[in-house]
């Protein structure tokens, strides 16, 4: 299988519910470095996995939804927790959406799956990955 990721970054404040999360409970901040890694079992007529430079911009587009955003007063997550795991899958699942919808390219229809990973810093890390 072959791979390709890109990396980006965004900041956002949000706060926990639940004993398990001690201080986190509170409100505070967190630097998140984004990769995304797309994966295909053959390289596409061109000899690539996906179109980088395309591939960068949506994940910058996608990213700057949530940037600079406190989550706790963003509607579609209300109720729920926005730990590392949870928003790893968020953006799997706004990446996946705009592959489908042909944001990436052509090419891009030959994915087969992807993967998010979400670096809270560089000793702790969360992910999601599912096929397309």
């Amino acid at each position: 299988m072959y791979s390709v990721c890109v990396r980006d970054h965004f900041m956002i404040a949000h706060s926990f519910r639940g004993e398990v999360f001690g201080p986190a409970q509170k409100l505070h901040g967190a630097t998140y470095v984004v990769d995304v890694e797309f994966r295909r079992d053959e390289l596409d007529a061109d000899g690539i996995v996906v179109d980088i430079g395309l591939a960068s911009e949506q994940l910058h587009k996608t990213l700057g939804t949530l940037n600079f955003r406190n989550l706790d007063e963003v509607a579609e997550f209300d109720g729920k927790n926005t730990t590392t795991e949870f928003m790893a899958r968020v953006i799997f699942d706004r990446m996946a959406a705009a592959i489908s919808g042909g944001d990436l390219g052509s090419n891009a229809s030959g994915l087969t799956a992807l993967k998010v990973t979400l670096h809270e810093s560089h000793v702790a890390w969360a992910a999601y990955e599912g096929a397309l």
